[in-house]
């Protein structure tokens, strides 16, 4: 059961003719996870001033995020595909560029109807970015650092959880929700002068669309993205209604909503950093670790939720648990594509997101049933139990190795 130590050269190479830190390549792509993790979960920490604003409720905001990680769901593969030969500095900064935009459309939605819509179209470049990103990181990282590679990239994400998050939750409290997205755009400015001056510039890259798509011929492929999908619905029923859960059951007042999005954050960082050292050891070991562990973090505050300490810390053992199954998820699937780790890549973010918009639509779904805001955590504990199920009964495949077709 143990992942192979050889893969396929990813589909980006630094170019010859200019060879940048590669650490200074990896703070770029780690500042571009920073500012998409900002806002995959900013609306998460400002659900009660959205609906306040647009006169929604929290299951109905709730709808944002769930369009946000179906755009991630749709645009990972396609964009990645359709851009199979493109420059990845080039399709990386074109990626940020849409998603700027779109956070600063959804600055400005007058109606939650809109705010659906801009938060559809900042998801499109999400998969796609993170999944390009980490072809890249690993290229420039080399041989047998791959899992470093990816979950230095990543950090960025977690970090935004630590950071980004609360920071635009407190924008948002303080300015208004609306003031939270400019914010976010502006980061998004900021990371495409990181991206032009320090990610490496190269030519058409050696592949294409049919071979990406090729790649899609795979079945242990697909029943890890099914997995994923299933599984990580866990963590996003709960993670989605996080804000009105700590105020309205923990007891948490909601000027400190943005002090428990950074515990949480600290977790992440913590669960990025063990992932990729596990990963890097053994990946099916560390996926199915990640579920286990996960599923007991979810059991855990559905038990002391209604305590404010217990649930802080049960939210910490969350973001730790998660992010290690991420992590070695993502680099599972680069795995099972040697021929297209873009694609791979990118497809993890499918799946990611596609729990993502299933948990935030059955947590919400329980709440608005009048179950209280602790059953998401039941349900999310059955969706991350079913998600480890199916990996065990069908995804125990090896990985296939750098030569495989």
């Amino acid at each position: 059961m143990t992942a192979p130590t050889t893969t396929a050269a990813p589909a980006a190479t630094p170019s010859r003719g200019r060879s940048p830190h590669v650490g200074a390549a990896l703070f770029a792509l780690a500042v571009g996870g920073f500012t998409i993790g900002t806002t995959e979960f900013a609306t998460m920490g400002l659900l009660p001033q959205i609906g306040a604003d647009l006169g929604a409720s929290d299951p109905v905001v709730g709808h944002a995020i769930t369009a946000y990680a179906l755009g991630v769901v749709v645009g990972a593969p396609l964009l990645t595909v359709a851009a199979a030969r493109m420059s990845r500095q080039r399709l990386l900064l074109l990626l940020m560029s849409v998603y700027t935009a779109a956070n600063l459309l959804s600055a400005a939605a007058p109606s939650i109807e809109l705010l659906v819509a801009g938060r559809f179209l900042a998801g499109l470049p999400h998969g796609a970015f993170f999944g390009v990103g980490a072809a890249v990181g690993a290229a420039v990282a080399g041989p047998g650092r791959r899992g470093h590679a990816v979950s230095m990239m990543m950090t960025g994400l977690t970090i935004a959880n630590v950071v980004g998050v609360p920071l635009s939750t407190w924008v948002g409290q303080v300015l208004g929700w609306r003031a939270a997205f400019l914010l976010i755009g502006v980061l998004g400015a900021a990371t495409l002068v990181g991206l032009l001056a320090f990610v490496p510039h190269d030519g058409p890259v050696d592949s294409s669309a049919r071979r990406e798509v090729q790649a899609l011929r795979n079945g242990p492929l697909w029943i890890g993205f099914a997995a994923g999908s299933i599984g990580f619905g866990g963590l996003f029923a709960v993670y989605s209604y996080v804000a009105p859960t700590v105020t309205k059951v923990s007891g948490i007042a909601e000027g400190h909503v943005p002090w428990v999005l950074a515990v949480f954050g600290v977790g992440m960082t913590v669960g990025t950093l063990l992932g990729g050292r596990l990963a890097d050891r053994d990946v099916l070991r560390t996926v199915v670790g990640g579920f286990v562990a996960t599923g007991v973090a979810l059991v855990l505050f559905a038990l002391v939720g209604g305590s404010p300490a217990p649930a802080v810390g049960a939210l910490f053992l969350l973001g730790v648990t998660s992010q290690v199954l991420g992590l070695a998820l993502q680099t599972r699937l680069m795995d099972l594509s040697p021929q297209a780790q873009s694609l791979g890549a990118a497809l993890c973010h499918s799946a990611l997101n596609t729990g993502n918009a299933a948990g935030a639509f059955f947590g919400g779904l329980v709440i608005a049933a009048g179950w209280g805001y602790l059953a998401p955590a039941w349900t999310g504990a059955a969706l991350t139990g079913l998600g480890l199920v199916l990996l065990l009964a069908f995804g125990r495949q090896k990985a296939a190795h750098h030569h495989a077709a």
